[in-house]
């Protein structure tokens, strides 16, 4: 167990800003940093972080929190998990006492996984250096391969041994469940056997990286010449790893990608090795999948800008045409490198060296769909069917830029190589979305009712990984509209400012000025409990009612209390209102000699002020409620709703003048 005075020294120590932009880009916006938001696909950042305020909020699918409770969200870690990761980054010792058996039996599966991965990651790295086997075998392949020593250590490179079960042995010997070896698929268990056996053995391996830096899963070559053996080998999917949500080399590359705004996609893992070690380290490849909309989206979190490096031959060609089309959809700027036919970025940096190689990508680099007009032209010749089948498949890879100004530059291009009108070309491409957003509308009925079985005969298909699902919280729900200005505010003063002491001054029973400090959770408090009124917005109305029970309880206002809660729509709704997302340019204003107050300098006029027009709003609310009820009323109900209404009008007129404003009577 991890001491409260140990958690709260890693609390304070660590940087939201800087934690956060380990995994998402953020740029500076006055006092907040502002990016794309992890927890969902969007083209205009709407994910703020305030490092004064220690916490980060996305108005577009609403998940909040602080710096643990994104590592928890993010990475999937439990709470322990999330303060060790925060303690090693900022160097602060944990001391822990040592686990006892029940509660080792306590810890998740999870937990387990990640344990036996990275110890395979470590047992496979000290055999390919340490191993006799190992060095003439897998180190000789890499260094073969032109890969530096450094580079090899940098992405955790190792080699398994050619033996039925050498792994598995030791692993069981240091502790290690059968099960969890199982579910992490370094281990195969054949039923018809009883056997368990090696599911690497005989292959150099490639670890596979979070964008922690935890490893995952592997992916192993084998050197032998079996033909009936697969040349590379992949973990399969588990709890931890899926290998459609990662990108190799991404945890090495995202530093890069974020600085160069641009990452560069490539085929193959010793690609992105080999291209890391010729000084292009913004490189990812897909883990032994072809490219997914789940790993577009991790690129998108640091840059839309991706270039795509394929080989020159027809393979390549078409894997490039299947790998742009979701590119683009996804919002992504997609530029295009072939290399010469039987080339790849490995060999190419080996035999021409990285200086040539980083020459080759700056040249060569070529808009994507005029590429993929001009491959698709050469092949129509005079065919006047097949030229409109390609301006069919043209309009439809435009149909996918999502930005306006773009797409309007490739109908224009395109236009010319084609040879028809820009008007031609743009019915085609307006065609085009019609189709696909009918596609979208009937594949998303069908969701509607679950999956479709497979016809007789067929295996069913895998099931495509799917983003994950707004939060209940952000369902849309009627008694959750946005809340009148003037309760927003309210319950933001109570937040930021609740425990602020301030000054008033009244009139005492002699005619004397006294002055008397309060907080301004205890004036709001009592001013609005004084005359018995609750907010008309629920999630105004709690964070009224909870910290009116800390001022009742003589307690601080505790802002985190909100931020940290498990009710996700009080800790969205809570963040949302703790985030100023728009900040004065005081030092701007100050050059022109115009200088600004600030909220802090007028907070009692603001609180007073903001208390009596909530007053006055909901009294008038009440005097409504009462005429409605005087329609259907009895006479004598009838006369106590017109004394309830002569009573609130007359409160509604003190406070109008005490507001400047002018309050109509609601009855005559």
């Amino acid at each position: 167990m991890i001491d409260h005075e140990t958690i709260q020294r890693i609390v304070d120590a660590a940087r939201i800003e800087e934690v956060i932009g380990d995994f998402v880009s953020l740029k500076k916006r006055g006092a907040n940093h502002i990016g794309c938001c992890p927890f969902h696909n969007e083209k205009t950042p709407s994910f703020y972080v305030s490092p004064s305020k220690g916490i980060y909020k996305c108005f577009g699918c609403g998940e909040a929190g602080d710096v643990v409770k994104f590592l928890m969200k993010h990475e999937h870690y439990t709470y322990p998990e999330a303060l060790r990761w925060l303690a090693d980054k900022y160097h602060i010792e944990i001391k822990e006492e040592e686990l006892s058996d029940e509660e080792r039996q306590r810890q998740t599966e999870r937990d387990g996984l990640f344990h036996v991965s990275e110890f395979a990651q470590k047992y496979f790295a000290d055999l390919l250096w340490n191993d006799e086997m190992g060095r003439a075998v897998g180190l000789s392949y890499f260094r073969s391969r032109g890969l530096s020593d450094d580079v090899i250590q940098r992405f955790g490179l190792g080699y398994c041994l050619d033996e039925w079960s050498a792994f598995t042995d030791h692993a069981l010997k240091q502790g290690y469940s059968e099960s969890v070896l199982e579910k992490t698929g370094l281990t195969i268990h054949k039923e018809e056997t009883g056997k368990r056996y090696d599911r690497f053995r005989g292959r150099v391996m490639f670890p596979i990286y979070s964008i922690s830096g935890r490893v995952l899963g592997f992916s192993g070559r084998i050197l032998s010449s079996e033909k009936q053996a697969a040349k590379y080998v992949n973990s399969p999917d588990s709890d931890i790893y899926n290998k459609s949500r990662i990108l190799y080399g991404l945890y090495q590359a995202r530093t890069a990608i974020a600085k160069a705004g641009k990452c560069y996609l490539v085929e193959g893992n010793v690609d992105v090795i080999s291209m890391h070690q010729s000084g292009v380290e913004n490189t990812v490849a897909s883990c032994g999948t072809s490219l997914t909309v789940e790993q577009i989206r991790l690129i998108k979190r640091y840059t839309p800008n991706v270039t795509v490096l394929y080989d020159g031959d027809s393979a390549g060609i078409k894997a490039a045409l299947r790998a742009v089309d979701l590119l683009f959809a996804e919002g992504m700027h997609v530029r295009l490198v072939l290399f010469p036919d039987g080339e790849d970025p490995d060999s190419y940096a080996q035999k021409y060296g990285s200086t040539a190689l980083q020459q080759y990508l700056a040249e060569h680099e070529d808009n994507f769909i005029m590429f993929k007009t001009r491959v698709l032209l050469d092949g129509v010749k005079d065919d006047p069917i097949r030229r409109a089948e390609l301006v069919s498949e043209t309009a439809r890879s435009i149909a996918l830029v999502t930005d306006l100004i773009e797409r309007a530059e490739y109908v224009r291009q395109c236009s010319y190589l084609l040879h028809v009108s820009e008007d031609v070309l743009n019915n085609a491409v307006s065609k085009a979305l019609v189709q696909a957003r009918n596609k979208a509308y009937e594949e998303s009925k069908k969701g509607d009712h679950g999956p479709q079985a497979a016809p007789a005969g067929e295996a069913a298909p895998e099931a495509e990984p799917r983003p994950e699902a707004p939060s209940p919280a952000l369902a849309p729900n009627p008694a959750l509209a946005a809340p009148p200005e003037v309760e927003r505010h309210l319950a933001k003063l109570l937040l930021d400012y609740g425990n602020e002491s301030l000054v008033q001054t009244f009139t005492a029973d002699d005619g004397s000025k006294q002055e008397q400090s309060y907080t301004v959770g205890e004036i709001i408090v009592s001013e609005i409990q004084g005359q018995q009124l609750t907010f008309s917005h629920p999630l105004c109305q709690r964070i009224f009612e909870q910290c009116a029970l800390m001022v009742e309880m003589g307690h601080h206002i505790d802002e985190n209390h909100f931020i940290n809660t498990n009710d996700e729509q009080l800790r969205s709704f809570a963040a949302a209102l703790m985030m100023d997302t728009y900040t004065l340019c005081v030092d701007s204003w100050k050059k022109k000699d115009i200088y600004t107050p600030k909220i802090e300098d007028n907070l009692l006029q603001d609180v007073e002020d903001s208390i009596n027009l909530f007053k006055s709003q909901r009294i008038a609310q009440i005097i409504d409620q009462r005429r409605s009820q005087l329609r259907t009323a009895g006479e004598e109900q009838q006369a106590q709703l017109l004394a309830e209404i002569q009573q609130y009008t007359a409160i509604a007129h003190q406070l109008g003048q005490a507001l400047g404003q002018v309050i109509t009577p609601h009855y005559k």
